[in-house]
């Protein structure tokens, strides 16, 4: 980035993306937005409500102008978001050319894949509540002859993986057998077994695991793969450091990032 300093006066009225439940109040805060999350350039930031906000909070009417033209002609997103790094100055010529040819790549992607790309992202930065939307209007939307099978199983595996983040294990338990069912990869079905211990008795979880009629020893490997997770130091160091504590303490940390995972 060519600097961090606002040299554009701030708002005084915040503009609010809803992608990320944020505020910010000037045009370096939006170029840092765009650059760092190019998956989720949609509608939600490219409108009418932005350029309104560029004009009358930040008195950039030249952009605001440039930017309602872009809009009117749907000429795509890197014609709207490339002027405002311009104006800013916030990228050199070599991060702008390769922010344009990520953009542009991003844009020939369906519908399904971009939405995929802005679950993911969401995922990774344990927002797991706005990736489950993500992931359920894709599976909502299904058609397994545009995408295939493959693509989908990697939803419900992602999509079961956002449910565990929200420690809710049966949802997540049955998004990982969904996908087993689709792909049958080894992975998927360690989720599953790994999985079904957190809300199940020891008696259920055999009668579940009985009946997907997978290879015993293949079964017994996972379990065995799972205890030998469980007694990693990074686990135990973490569940050691967590008996350290008051309980106050431990239940504040839990409800920081609960209430930052359910941001919807």
């Amino acid at each position: 980035m060519s600097y961090d300093l606002c040299l554009v006066k701030q708002a005084e009225k915040p503009y609010f993306i809803e992608n990320i439940r944020t505020g910010i109040c000037s045009l370096e805060e939006l170029c840092f937005y765009l650059y760092n999350n190019i998956c989720l350039i949609d509608e939600s930031i490219l409108n009418e409500a932005l350029c309104d906000w560029i004009r009358d909070e930040l008195g950039l009417t030249r952009l605001y102008r440039q930017l309602y033209e872009q809009l009117e002609k749907q000429s795509g997103a890197a014609f709207f978001v490339l002027p405002i790094f311009r104006e800013a100055g916030y990228l050199s010529h070599a991060q702008m050319r390769d922010f344009q040819e990520k953009l542009a790549k991003l844009e020939v992607q369906s519908d399904d894949m971009k939405q995929k790309l802005r679950g993911d992202y969401l995922f990774r930065e344990k927002m797991y509540a706005r990736a489950i939307g993500e992931y359920r209007e894709i599976m909502r939307r299904r058609n397994p002859g545009k995408l295939g099978t493959q693509f989908y199983a990697a939803v419900l595996n992602n999509l079961g993986a956002a449910y565990a983040g929200l420690f809710q294990f049966e949802a997540a338990a049955e998004c990982f057998l969904e996908s087993y069912e689709l792909m049958k990869t080894k992975e998927t079905l360690r989720k599953y077994i790994s999985a079904l211990p957190l809300f199940l008795d020891e008696k259920e979880c055999r009668k579940r695991i009985e009946k997907l009629k997978a290879d015993p020893v293949l079964v017994k490997s996972i379990q065995e793969y799972s205890a030998k997770l469980c007694a990693k130091p990074e686990f135990t160091g973490r569940l050691e450091r967590v008996r350290g504590l008051e309980l106050d303490a431990v239940l504040d940390e839990l409800k920081e990032q609960y209430c930052r995972s359910t941001k919807i």
